[in-house]
């Protein structure tokens, strides 16, 4: 099913691992340019301006052979209306399938024909079933499911997870006022349900190329779980599809529930994520932490902004120095040391440039070498061998 070789894509694992070994200072430039010559590699960009820039460029190119499709179909011009779009899908396609054989993998110019094809199937699908979104969306997660499957590619994977949403949501929908009513409780389920398969399914994984796809999948049902009971979202929710005039005085059904979700489970994915050290979930805690505390200043202005955002970065730098002076000396675990790993030594060189910056500290200047050179004496401690 995958259009890549399989061999290149676990030598393009060794390649990654090799140069985070490099950038940790466990190898050097020489040794890892050793191994980049011994395994062959995909054409592919690193640099997101780069790859940007070739998606821009690949862009153009499929809007180019579009458009030269379309003047040759002018002459039949509801009919192929119709079937354009279906006809743009097989040209993004069959763009993807012959960068993929030349070795083009998360280039750029591959991201725009995949991406361009799963556009396109969207609106096919839209205007053969009248702007039908549930059937789009199955459609739409089918086709990028596909795509990824062929060519791992995680935009297109995140395209499957954002539609197989909203098949679950068009299809409580479809059930009236009861199915938008328990929406925020299945799509809880949904996201949770999704979560811990994913957990099992990269700790059994044995191909190394799905990890980074599977990683994206339990990332995105964390922030699907969290916000699919958030107050603000259930609440306007309601209020746009169930037509609920919330009064003063008056709150939505489970409204305690709701307030205890938005709290406790940003503070759950924090405990879990220092825990497990697992460093994406921790950013999506603090996120979450941050749009729990949006929340309730949207309905409840308790005091004015100025002064919430000035306690609030007093708490906040009063947490982080307490976190920083109690870690600062652990070794192992949870610590404020540099990860080598990672190469964040940034932390290290930011420290140096603040003392410098704060006491007006110059880096210290090499001594000028003496122009009077010692030594060369034959005789033991007399430094002359008998000629100037």
């Amino acid at each position: 099913m995958i259009a890549h070789d399989k061999q290149l894509l676990k030598d393009l694992t060794l390649l990654d691992e090799a140069n985070s070994l490099q950038h940790a200072g466990f190898i050097s430039k020489e040794q890892k340019d050793l191994i980049k010559k011994e395994l062959p590699d995909f054409k592919r960009q690193k640099n997101v301006l780069v790859r940007l820039g070739f998606f821009l460029l690949g862009s153009f190119l499929y809007l180019s052979i579009c458009g030269a499709i379309s003047l040759l179909g002018l002459s039949g011009e509801e009919f192929f209306f119709k079937i354009c779009c279906y006809i743009f899908a097989a040209v993004g396609f069959v763009g993807a399938e012959l960068l993929a054989t030349q070795k083009y993998y998360n280039h750029g110019l591959d991201d725009a024909f995949i991406l361009g094809a799963i556009l396109n199937v969207g609106f096919a699908i839209a205007i053969t079933t009248d702007g039908y979104e549930l059937v789009i969306a199955a459609f739409v997660a089918v086709a990028s499911f596909l795509l990824y499957s062929r060519y791992l590619h995680l935009l297109a994977l995140l395209v499957f997870c954002l539609a197989s949403s909203a098949i679950l949501f068009y299809g409580l929908f479809e059930f009236g006022p009861i199915g938008k009513t328990i929406l925020p409780f299945v799509a809880m389920l949904f996201a949770g349900g999704f979560y811990f398969l994913s957990k099992r399914l990269i700790s059994n994984l044995t191909e190394r190329y799905h990890y980074n796809g599977l990683l994206l999948v339990n990332a995105f049902c964390l922030v699907l779980f969290y916000l699919s009971c958030n107050y603000l979202v259930v609440r306007e929710l309601s209020v746009m599809l169930l037509d609920n005039e919330i009064l003063p005085g008056k709150d939505i059904p489970f409204a305690i529930f709701f307030y205890a979700f938005t709290f406790i489970v940003p503070v759950v994915y924090l405990v879990q994520a220092l825990k497990t050290k697992d460093r994406i979930m921790l950013w999506i805690s603090f996120l979450a932490i941050a749009f729990s505390i949006y929340t309730i200043r949207f309905y409840y202005s308790v005091m004015p902004i100025e002064v919430a955002l000035t306690i609030g970065g007093i708490v906040m730098f009063a947490i982080a120095y307490f976190s920083i002076q109690k870690l600062k000396h652990k070794e192992t675990g949870l610590t404020f040391k540099s990860d080598r790993i990672n190469n964040s030594d940034a932390f290290l060189n930011t420290e140096a440039l603040v003392v410098a910056s704060a006491f007006g500290m110059k880096p210290e200047a090499k001594p000028q070498d003496s122009p009077m050179e010692f030594g060369g004496g034959g005789f033991s401690g007399g430094g002359s061998e008998g000629s100037f």
